[in-house]
């Protein structure tokens, strides 16, 4: 049966009746200026951008530097900070070993939605979150089913409380590049990893 996520997000929203602290995976500026919009009423919100995926370090850092120019330009109803995460590229690249020939969006993806939401679940119980969760949702390439799912394993896992979500419902997705045009966001044309930057380089 499929499940709606803006549903249970919505569901969770309405009980929560004091503010909360919620640690944001975040893969870019624009795909968390829509989250960031929507989430900041409810929540004080820590950005929490750890992207090993990214091939480049100069796309990393460039995609960094947005995401704290976005949050220091953007005024959140409640307080919104950033942390940021080692560049760890050799922990992707080992992560997805023997999944090079898998086709974009199926099982190297899982792993790569895998260790970031990990990495922000160890990060949420550690410092003591209400909540975590991650934009990745608001990419119509990406599979929030798989993503919601990997979040509730983490939730159990770790004993911290995983918020779902579909961000790209309620027309996140658009609202998301309104946004981006807003704020003149460098928005990337590819996830990050080099097998997606070698699918658009191949279709160019």
């Amino acid at each position: 049966m499929k499940i709606d996520y803006q549903k249970k997000l919505d569901e969770i929203l309405s009980m929560i009746t004091t503010k909360k602290k919620l640690l944001l995976h975040s893969c870019c500026a624009p795909c968390s200026s829509y989250v960031l919009e929507y989430l900041s009423k409810y929540f004080d919100i820590t950005i929490f951008y750890y992207n090993p995926n990214i091939t480049l370090k100069e796309e990393f850092d460039k995609r960094l530097n947005e995401q704290k120019r976005f949050i220091n330009e953007f005024k959140g109803q409640n307080k919104i900070d950033i942390i940021e995460g080692k560049y760890e590229k050799e922990k992707y690249e080992q992560i997805v070993k023997g999944l090079e020939n898998e086709k974009e969006g199926g099982a190297r993806c899982f792993k790569c939605y895998e260790l970031r939401l990990e990495e922000t679940a160890k990060l949420a119980k550690e410092l003591g979150y209400d909540y975590f969760t991650t934009t990745l949702s608001i990419s119509p390439y990406k599979n929030a089913l798989k993503i919601n799912e990997i979040g509730e394993y983490l939730e159990n896992k770790y004993g911290v409380k995983y918020l779902y979500a579909d961000f790209k419902k309620k027309n996140g997705y658009k609202r998301s590049i309104e946004l981006s045009k807003i704020y003149k966001l460098y928005r990337q044309n590819y996830c990050g990893c080099i097998y997606s930057k070698r699918r658009i380089e191949n279709e160019d």
